[in-house]
């Protein structure tokens, strides 16, 4: 069977998933309302609320969610699992849970003057779960960065060799990257200041951003370091000072344009994916279902294949980029059905393409036996060869592709972290947005520092050794989001038992993601296997969301008293 089929029927799913249960969402159970003055228009003060036009913030919201999620996750419950049940999953998952999620997240936070989902939380169950959901999500965060700057480090060292003798330097990737940042600084600079329109700046950066991606393969930036390990310790330490610098910037100097930039990539790379998928003629070899116990998988399908591909399905970091940034830039409510339920359908799609890299390998390939970034960049760069593009360019193009997602994470996860110890301490103004900064960015250095082995005491990555409990506290945050949307539509919504389109994903969420950290805690203390964080970590997290689902639980009943809807 050829890999088109698979791939365009699950195109032709989600969108008529769009059209439908997206417009049941919005008319139905959140009854969007254009007469309503969004935040971003009523509070628009130039820094953090920012209107921004419909395109324009789909592009940055997408970059925002997607970075190395829908790639890492995916690649590796199809490595591990078979392509089928990954494919199935990121449908399911995307159209019925992860949509959902980012959508309500995302109306609620507009319906709470742009306040994330922990003042929805705080608002209809109590300030105590407010109080523990806060910890959760800083946690979580911290996670997230100490995962992706990981990554994203590594493809800034080494060099690969291909096949046809070329090689893709991996200090030209880290020259890209780096000119990629100074791009949407100048553009931002130009459309506020010189009044460049969004159409002009994006047909003069986007073909620029081919330019970086060709050019640092020939400015290759070296650090001066003997051993690959020191230089990806030490692109870890500059990529969190990027992290710290950014997320105090104001939205328009970095944060919309460097979005709009990044979304139009990630549209190239969709592009240049339906191309080497129609026309390539790839069939597919790898297996559709590998056994637990068949190809090196030792993992049960249950609840791992859920936990590992994570973002390609739902996400509970998607609620945090919904309520935290995207809230504060919507022109109208309409456009949060695009925007938050069409992004998620979006990275669904793009996860299913992360999968399709896998499908076109033999069961046997040595290909499979590389990081997810460089599987996935090895398959755009083979459907790139298909327009005459060389293969070493190719696949420079899927690597600064991934990385340019996952600075644009990076970014909005520390100005998350920013606001959250901002809202829990009080403190306003430059100090507090730099304290909230420092310590959001400071604590994942702790881990850039690490040596990391596995069971065996060999040397681990640090994004492989926490990937499992990283997914099951990101799908747990999602469950919980779930619970405080439900509540939510339970106390304000006039039509009875919408809220159930919550709460029945956010009990699957909560159940499979709570399974998965257990295995964590007993593989960690009884088992004695991983890094002695993980256990720990896990443990706190089990707790602090079973007390917000006890918090929950008696927000529920007939007598609590509800807050009105602000």
């Amino acid at each position: 069977m050829h890999v088109l089929v698979v791939i365009l029927g699950c195109g032709v799913i989600y969108l008529i998933a769009y059209f439908s249960y997206g417009k049941f969402l919005s008319k139905k159970v959140f009854r969007l309302d254009d007469s309503r003055v969004t935040p971003a228009v009523e509070l628009n003060d130039g820094q953090d609320f920012v209107p921004a036009k419909k395109g324009m913030l789909l592009g940055q919201h997408f970059s925002a969610i997607a970075a190395a999620g829908p790639i890492n996750g995916p690649i590796l419950a199809a490595v591990m699992f078979g392509w089928a049940p990954a494919v199935l999953w990121c449908l399911v998952g995307a159209i019925f849970i992860g949509g959902m999620h980012d959508m309500g997240s995302l109306i609620a936070s507009i319906r709470y003057r742009a306040k994330s989902i922990t003042e929805v939380i705080r608002r209809n169950v109590s300030r105590r779960a407010w109080l523990l959901f806060m910890v959760f999500i800083w946690i979580t965060l911290v996670y997230v960065i100490v995962a992706f700057t990981d990554i994203t480090a590594s493809s800034f060292v080494g060099n690969v060799t291909l096949e046809n003798g070329e090689t893709v330097l991996g200090a030209g990737i880290a020259s890209s990257s780096l000119m990629y940042l100074a791009l949407p600084i100048l553009m931002g600079l130009l459309m506020r200041k010189a009044g460049l329109s969004e159409g002009k700046a994006t047909l003069i950066f986007l073909p620029l951003v081919g330019v970086a991606i060709w050019l640092g393969q020939h400015l290759p930036l070296h650090l001066p370091f003997a051993e690959e390990a020191a230089q990806q310790k030490a692109w870890g330490i500059l990529i969190l000072i990027y992290c710290l610098l950014a997320s105090m910037a104001p939205m328009w100097i970095l944060l919309q344009p460097r979005g709009a930039l990044g979304g139009y990539f990630l549209y190239a790379v969709l592009v240049v994916a339906a191309i080497g998928l129609v026309f390539g003629g790839y069939t597919i070899q790898y297996p559709a279902f590998i056994p637990p116990t068949g190809g090196g998988n030792s993992s049960p399908l249950f609840p791992f294949l859920f936990i590992t591909i994570a973002c390609g399905a739902c996400s509970g970091f998607h609620s945090l980029v919904s309520s935290g940034t995207t809230s504060k830039q919507v022109q109208r409510e309409s456009h949060t059905q695009a925007i938050g339920y069409g992004g998620m359908l979006l990275e669904g799609m793009f996860a299913c393409i992360s999968i399709a890299c896998v499908m076109v390998l033999a069961s046997n390939s040595e290909i499979l036996s590389k990081a997810p970034n460089f599987i996935y960049a090895q398959g755009i760069g083979r459907f790139m060869e298909l327009i005459g593009i060389p293969a070493a360019l190719g696949i420079s193009f899927g690597l600064m592709a991934f990385t340019t997602f996952v600075y644009d994470t990076l970014d909005v996860c520390t100005r998350l972290g920013r606001y959250i110890v901002e809202e829990l301490t009080g403190l306003k103004g430059l100090k507090g947005s730099f304290i909230g900064t420092a310590l959001t960015a400071g604590v994942p250095v702790f881990f850039i520092f690490q040596s990391m082995t596995d069971a065996k005491g060999q040397a681990i990555p640090a994004w492989k050794l926490f990937w499992n409990t990283f997914g099951a506290s990101n799908q747990l945050l999602a469950a919980l989001a779930l619970i405080g949307v439900s509540i939510w539509l339970k106390n304000e919504s006039k039509r009875a038992y919408v809220w159930l389109a919550a709460f029945f994903p956010a009990l699957w969420m909560f159940a499979i993601s709570i399974w998965a950290l257990a295995i964590a805690v007993y593989e960690g203390w009884v088992l004695k296997t991983g890094h002695p964080l993980i256990p720990v970590i896990s443990t706190v997290l089990i707790v602090l969301a079973l007390m917000v689902g006890f918090e929950t639980t008696l927000a529920m009943l007939p007598k609590k008293k509800r807050a009105p809807l602000g």
